[in-house]
């Protein structure tokens, strides 16, 4: 645990104060999010005058509090668990699959069990040390090349022998991996196409963010208007030249039609009708629908995805 004093001013009298611990934290340059300060006052390690408080207590005055950050528990190690995969492709070299929204692609703090690596484990018949793991991954991640955002639904690879993962990590870090996803966003783009290139770095203000004016890395998106969907929506093809962490999600709202549904990038929408579907929905609405790659044994995959039941029953609410 790392233990620290932060002073609180006039500024913050009338905040609660896991609010004014998060604003005081990111404004010295140590970007915190009230989640991760949930495990620090569950453990008691929050405290004013030395007694333990509530992440909810407004405060009254100017204060100092003494915080210890807890960090995650250890995760568990990955075995094999029976959760039914749609196999795409399968060979003695790699597995493509057709991930469900929903499930998380390997363990992390809050889902140690019931993963993507899980059920591909399963499927194999193998140990989590059957399977390669990249170079300074977590060995929870074996056979894992890329990931997609738990509510992202679509194929993915999964290298099952180290020369497979070592060629697909070269492929994907020379951006030559074909990659195309569907999306629902939230209005009609006034552009038929648009080419996105941004920096791609961690909102300071909330690191589950990312943003368009922040890191050195660059993010490049086509996006292709595929089908308006009345003037509520519309359907949007996104080809990747580089592939950020939420890469899509952000450039959709940098050019303000987020991902129908996106609690993280878009908002609560604001006509009923909307509101009801994106509720019942239960995800954002974007799909990983092609992968295309040379294959490490030689010669060329391309895999395709129908768009999901769900997002065609909701595309088709949209237009109606």
């Amino acid at each position: 645990m790392v233990a620290r004093r932060v002073q609180l001013g006039e500024s913050a009298v009338g905040q609660r104060l896991d609010r004014a611990l998060v604003d005081s934290l990111v404004a010295q340059g140590e970007p915190i999010t009230r989640s991760q300060l949930a495990r620090s006052f569950a453990a008691g390690q929050v405290r004013i005058d030395g007694k333990p408080v509530k992440p909810s207590l407004e405060l009254v005055r100017p204060c100092i509090v003494e915080l210890e950050l807890v960090g995650p528990p250890p995760l568990a190690h990955a075995r094999p668990e029976p959760i039914p995969l749609t196999i795409v492709h399968e060979d003695a070299a790699l597995l493509v699959v057709d991930k469900p929204a929903g499930m998380v692609v390997h363990a992390g703090p809050g889902h140690a069990e019931g993963t993507l690596v899980n059920a591909v484990l399963h499927h194999l018949g193998a140990a989590r040390e059957d399977l390669p793991v990249l170079p300074g991954n977590d060995p929870e991640r074996p056979g894992i090349v890329h990931r997609l955002d738990r509510d992202t639904s679509g194929l993915l690879v999964i290298a099952k022998t180290p020369a497979a993962l070592a060629d697909l990590a070269r492929q994907f870090r020379e951006h030559s991996i074909e990659r195309a996803y569907l999306g629902v966003v939230v209005g009609v783009p006034e552009f038929s196409e648009r080419r996105i290139e941004t920096l791609h770095g961690r909102e300071p203000a909330d690191r589950r963010r990312f943003s368009p004016e922040h890191g050195e890395r660059r993010a490049v998106t086509i996006m292709t208007v595929v089908r308006p969907l009345a003037d509520r929506a519309a359907i949007v093809r996104f080809e990747l030249e580089t592939g950020r962490t939420h890469q899509i999600r952000m450039h959709a709202r940098h050019v303000g039609h987020p991902i129908f549904a996106d609690p993280l990038y878009g908002r609560r929408p604001r006509d009923p009708k909307s509101r009801a579907l994106a509720e019942t929905l239960g995800r954002h609405a974007l799909h990983a629908a092609l992968l295309g790659f040379e294959h490490p044994g030689g010669g060329r995959l391309r895999l395709l995805s129908p768009f999901p039941p769900e997002l065609e029953a909701l595309a088709e609410a949209l237009a109606d």
